[in-house]
């Protein structure tokens, strides 16, 4: 009992200390290998490829290892591994017929982890094969499923295989875009004019200087009607930044456009 005892906690030893080891080298090898790989990305993009490929290759290799521990630690209960693992292959075969959708799971989370399609803390739109659809803020991934959290702090958890198509909201950069409804016999230049100087005054800011990559501007009349026009507005912000510098945007307008005198629509 005390030598199968000192060889069961040798083992499980080594492979707390080999998943101890691994987990402190796989970060500093990514630090290296990622930013290379990415160029010109934005850091923050970087540093969200790094800290999603680390979680889920530290989470592979640990689980690989704790197999190949209990493995070698089966003989000493007197379990013989070679006939066991063989029954493992048999039963394998049977049970990967009905364990396809887990297959193709796994498939799809390698393309997407490899192809950087999104990362922990996106925020992305997710639509299934069916039709239907989520959004949210990626709290997790790996090789089988995605967890998206939503505006109303609701946890979806999405599997690979059923992803069609998936929107990445915060890749790169932002922009905050939208239609400014003002009356039709509105000046359109002075109106540019006043969007424009309201986007420049907003990226001089301090508090949005690190924010907004460009000024918000106008970008020409979206839609006219018998009474109003839209005029499209748009800027260019960091990563995730879209939803608050679109809110402090649009307040400036509405006190710039009212200090103007412009209305939003013609009297009938």
């Amino acid at each position: 009992m005390l030598q199968s005892g000192g060889r069961i906690l040798l083992v499980l030893a080594l492979a707390l200390i080999a998943i101890w080891l691994l987990g402190r080298l796989i970060r500093p090898l990514l630090g290296v290998a990622i930013p290379e790989q990415m160029g010109a990305e934005p850091e923050v993009e970087v540093t969200k490829r790094i800290e999603t490929l680390t979680d889920v290759v530290n989470r592979t290799i640990a689980t690989v290892i704790a197999v190949i521990a209990l493995i070698t630690v089966l003989p000493e209960f007197g379990v013989n591994a070679g006939p066991l693992i063989a029954g493992f292959g048999v039963v394998g075969i049977a049970v990967g017929f009905g364990a396809q959708n887990v297959v193709r799971d796994v498939l799809n989370g390698l393309e997407i982890l490899t192809e950087n399609q999104y990362a922990r803390g996106d925020y992305v739109s997710i639509r299934s094969a069916t039709g239907g659809s989520v959004s949210g803020v990626v709290e997790d991934i790996n090789l089988r499923r995605t967890v998206l959290r939503d505006f109303d702090g609701n946890v979806h958890f999405i599997s690979h295989g059923q992803i069609d198509i998936a929107s990445n909201h915060t890749k790169g950069f932002s922009r905050v875009a939208f239609n400014l409804s003002v009356a039709k016999s509105t000046d359109v230049d002075r109106l540019y004019q006043v969007i424009g100087q309201v986007g420049t005054e907003m990226i001089n800011d301090p508090t949005w200087l690190t924010v907004l990559r460009e000024p918000p501007h106008a970008a020409g009349i979206a839609n006219l009607s018998d009474s109003s026009m839209e005029v499209r507005v748009e800027g260019v912000t960091e990563p995730g930044a879209q939803w608050r510098a679109g809110n402090e945007l649009r307040r400036r307008l509405k006190l710039a456009l009212e200090a103007e005198g412009i209305k939003s629509r013609d009297k009938d």
